[in-house]
């Protein structure tokens, strides 16, 4: 990256602005080039210096963060890495905030103002690189897919595992509300988030989805039409018990420098029998699931494995990595992946 990423920072406390300034600071591929205080004097400070990504606190005076985003996204659309707290009432507002077109989130280890905030350093570096590089233009309607490569469905159930990190709560929202209410197959989810927040988003896909929608519980039987979405800090894991297919989470050492991982899960589909399975990597950095997608064509050669356009993520990094395994059959823009999908699942169904 030749040219600086320049940062605005917007946070209520001096001391977080402080901090995030110092943190940023210290990468050579990072300029700040100013704070603000409040969402009104955020606004102000975009126009006169023309950031490349807003680090935003959800909860200030004057105009909040949640505000301040809608009108960044209505007037002039740029990458927002939001700064949030991770109680429950924090979960659901960063999730909001995602929801209207931030980027990514932090969430402070302790309180609003989090004095170890410093702890976080690397994770805030790589989150605003990543949005630096962010596509936050999402229309793609004028492209146009080929559907007639088939499906062979040769058992009667189907499971889908999706696995998705940086703008992954966007897309799994535009994908599950296509889905109809009776959806025939299972979706496994991997969305990179911490503790704390993979309920929340639970919750808030089951509002807007057709089909049931719900953090996975250790030991539940998987059930047709139903999606479950790895709980933050635990790995997740099909297994093969008799005729039906049970959840196992685990504390197991981390993956790709992620728990849950996207590999952990799809190599434990990938050896379930007699069932049919569809891959499907979304927007995300890093490589999780490209390990994954190459063992479940080892294992299950007629499983259809699906990556995210380039044109259509946030993030063309794991995507990428899932393409360069030449193990994904089809490439398919975000917009079309829920049609996609039922289509498929609608059409080859065996009866």
């Amino acid at each position: 990256m030749s040219k600086k990423v320049r940062v605005l920072i917007v946070d209520d406390s001096a001391f977080m602005r402080k901090v995030i300034r110092d943190i940023l600071a210290t990468d050579e591929r990072i300029e700040v080039i100013g704070t603000a205080r409040n969402g009104k004097d955020a606004l102000n400070k975009i126009k006169s210096k023309n950031p490349d990504v807003v680090t935003l606190d959800v909860e200030m005076p004057v105009m909040d963060g949640l505000m301040t985003l809608e009108q960044i996204m209505l007037n002039d659309p740029l990458p927002v890495l939001m700064i949030s707290s991770s109680t429950t009432e924090g979960a659901k507002r960063t999730l909001q905030a995602i929801s209207m077109g931030a980027v990514d989130f932090i969430s402070k280890p302790s309180g609003p103002i989090s004095l170890d905030i410093h702890t976080l350093k690397d994770e805030i570096i790589s989150k605003v690189i990543a949005a630096a590089q962010a596509n936050i233009e999402k229309e793609n309607k004028h492209i146009q897919l080929n559907y007639d490569k088939p499906f062979v469905q040769k058992y009667d159930q189907t499971i889908i595992a999706i696995g998705t990190s940086t703008g992954g709560p966007r897309a799994l929202q535009k994908i599950l509300t296509y889905l109809p209410k009776d959806f025939q197959a299972a979706i496994l989810i991997v969305q990179h988030m911490p503790s704390g927040f993979t309920r929340s988003l639970a919750d808030r896909l089951n509002t807007v989805a057709n089909i049931k929608v719900k953090e996975a519980e250790h030991g539940e039987v998987v059930e047709q039409g139903k999606a479950y979405i790895a709980p933050g800090d635990y790995h997740m894991q099909v297994r093969q018990v008799g005729n039906r297919q049970v959840i196992h989470l685990t504390k197991d050492k981390l993956v790709n420098n992620h728990r849950p991982s996207v590999d952990v899960l799809f190599k434990s589909i990938a050896r379930l029998e007699r069932m049919n399975k569809i891959s499907i990597i979304l927007t995300g950095m890093g490589r999780d699931g490209a390990d994954g997608v190459k063992i479940m064509k080892q294992l299950s050669p007629h499983s259809l494995v699906i990556a995210e356009a380039e044109q259509s993520a946030v993030v063309y990094g794991m995507p990428k990595a899932a393409v360069a395994t030449k193990c994904v059959d089809k490439v398919i823009p975000l917009d079309h992946i829920g049609k996609s999908i039922k289509k498929i699942i609608k059409e080859t169904r065996r009866e």
